[in-house]
């Protein structure tokens, strides 16, 4: 069965990477959560998507320059100003607290590539280790050198490379830095490169998959899983197709 993995939570409805975001995903079903993490100024890893804090929170600057204590005076609910009480943005051990508690599988990614946070792969892998998560989580990034780095450091967590274009024969490269599986972008993922990867035993997890037809296409070629905002539809898509 493909598994719906809930892209910065139920990102569609809730503000995303917030923990109402992450509690409501399971709450509609999903299998999984996929979420971002940034370091602070004083070193604490927080979940956040971008660089900077301007677009999903009241605040402006970079995640980087920011004290945790001053991160988290910040309201994320961005454009859901209707919400009734403000939204944090969540340290990762909240949320590895969290799901330690359910049943949930959860694709963390290193935001590295544009700012080089050093000793995130540690700091990650430290906090996974404590909360016993490490058969639930997947550490994945566009940055493939981070990624192979917390193989060396932990070949007990899987990694999953992300890619943005299309590959040739991604499962060899996947193969290649011991990767079980890999994230593209689902135009980078058309029916022959998912069977052949499948085939390889190299599972294929493609990102940000909201539109219904390609929902029900990754579905019906038994992709490994789908990274969706919205994992309610997904979900209804899935128990559709396999009542058919």
């Amino acid at each position: 069965m493909t598994l719906i993995l809930a892209h910065r939570g139920y990102a569609a409805e809730y503000p995303e990477n917030t923990m109402l975001a992450f509690k409501e995903a399971e709450k509609a079903g999903a299998d999984g959560l996929e979420l971002d993490v940034q370091m602070t100024r004083d070193g604490e890893l927080v979940v956040i998507h971008d660089e900077k804090v301007d677009r999903t929170t009241d605040g402006t600057g970079l995640v980087k320059d920011y004290s945790l204590e001053d991160l988290r005076k910040l309201d994320a609910r961005f454009k859901f100003k209707e919400l009734p009480k403000k939204e944090q943005i969540p340290t990762l051990d909240e949320v590895l607290e969290w799901l330690s508690g359910t049943g949930m599988i959860c694709n963390i990614e290193l935001k590295n590539s544009i700012i080089p946070y050093v000793g995130m792969e540690e700091k990650v892998i430290n906090k996974v280790r404590h909360y016993n998560l490490t058969d639930r989580i997947i550490i994945s990034s566009f940055n493939h050198y981070s990624i192979v780095h917390s193989y060396l450091l932990a070949p007990e967590i899987e990694i999953a490379p992300l890619l943005s274009e299309g590959l040739y024969m991604p499962w060899i490269y996947a193969q290649s830095i011991k990767a079980k599986g890999f994230h593209p972008h689902w135009r980078a993922a058309p029916d022959q490169i998912v069977s052949a990867s499948l085939e390889s035993g190299i599972e294929v997890r493609p990102y940000t998959v909201n539109k219904e037809s390609e929902l029900e296409r990754l579905f019906k070629v038994n992709c490994s899983a789908v990274i969706t905002d919205d994992p309610a539809k997904a979900k209804r898509i899935r128990e559709m197709q396999s009542a058919r």
